[in-house]
């Protein structure tokens, strides 16, 4: 297994680690309830080192991103950072990614830690335009570090203003008196914070200034089973639960993010366009239980007579509602809010009702 920065120091911690994209990972210290509501309420740390960094320069990266992206990259300012997408031949899509803009031949690709060496060769075997493409995922450490006392810790330990970093902005600047950090407004959690990329030979230099900074706020490390369960209830989608090589983008709910702008032609545009004018035949939809009971990526989501008529794929017992909370995929017809179906738990049908996300502003 690879290992990351700051493995020792996970398991010097007691750390539960296990596997996870090819990585020896924490996936909890204290529980995943204990950690979730650190994040929630206060300020946690997550060890995210695994994601992947690609970037991408020269005359031709704008457009090589244009056509292998499905968002408007050409809307991007310096120090704007998108959501975004690598859609693929077939309607459905690669990976789901963040893109950074440094410059206008000069920009930094997030991938998901699993899909590493696909989305690389994606990449590799999409480029008929000649960008420069690097791949420094294995010299790039990453924390982020969540919840609503994040900027307060931070701002102990960088000369940046941080109060002037709006959501998906990001800049490049000092930190823990380390030069050339990427400071980076976003996160996965939907608590707030900041997200932090850096030389792995600075890594224990800023874990260690972190946790000093944060103790009057009680800092703790957080694994990544806190993590899943703090992005379900942020209503964000994970690829390889909501997201695969064959939900397409407007099929999840990501139409926002999927730009028909005139010029810009991109992987399987016109069946994307053709979905989104014509619709889908199946729509992600989140929902919370009635009846007791934890919905479980795989389980059927079933009508009153008991038939299938869905899938969940991502679900779990929310640590801040203290109910089972999911989503899947359904006919558009049963997306609405407020509409009622069943999720077949153990051989039992447990009833289920479709809600707004996020599922956290909800209390």
């Amino acid at each position: 297994m690879k290992t990351t920065p700051f493995t020792d120091v996970h398991i010097a911690l007691g750390a539960k680690m296990h596997e996870f994209a090819g990585f020896n990972m924490p996936i909890e210290y204290t529980g995943i309830m204990d950690e979730h509501m650190t994040v929630v309420d206060g300020v946690g740390v997550f060890d995210v080192s695994h994601m992947g960094e690609f970037w991408v320069k020269g005359p031709q990266a704008l457009a090589f991103l244009q056509g292998i992206t499905s968002n408007d990259v050409a809307a991007l300012t310096p120090g704007k950072i998108q959501y975004s997408c690598f859609p693929n031949d077939k309607g459905g899509i690669v990976d789901d990614l963040l893109v950074y803009c440094y410059a206008p031949e000069k920009y930094l690709l997030v991938p998901n830690a699993g899909n590493l060496q696909k989305d690389w060769d994606w990449c590799v075997s999409h480029n008929p335009m000649g960008a420069e493409l690097e791949n420094s995922s294995d010299r790039i450490a990453q924390l982020a570090i969540q919840g609503p006392k994040a900027t307060e810790v931070l701002q102990r330990l960088t000369p940046v203003d941080l109060s002037q970093l709006p959501y998906y902005t990001f800049t490049v600047g000092e930190f823990a008196g380390c030069p050339n950090v990427i400071i980076s407004n976003t996160g996965y959690t939907g608590a707030g914070g900041f997200e932090l990329y850096f030389d792995n030979a600075d890594a224990m230099k800023i874990w260690e200034a972190i946790f000093e900074a944060g103790k009057p706020e009680g800092i703790k490390p957080v694994g990544l089973g806190a993590r899943d369960t703090l992005r379900l209830e942020a209503g964000f989608c994970l690829y390889g639960n909501d997201l695969d090589d064959t939900t397409s983008p407007i099929e999840a709910g990501l139409g926002w993010i999927t730009k028909f702008v005139e010029g810009k032609e991109f992987t399987n545009r016109a069946e994307l366009e053709r979905q989104k004018k014509e619709g889908v035949s199946r729509k992600l939809c989140a929902f919370e239980m009635i009846d007791k009971g934890i919905p479980r990526h795989g389980y059927d989501i079933v009508d009153g007579n008991g038939h299938a008529i869905g899938v969940v794929t991502s679900g779990t017992m929310s640590p801040f509602l203290k109910k089972g909370i999911g989503m899947g995929y359904v006919a558009p017809e049963l997306t609405k809010v407020g509409t009622e179906f069943f999720i077949q738990v153990r051989n039992r049908n447990l009833k289920a009702q479709v809600i707004k996300t996020p599922f956290r502003a909800k209390k």
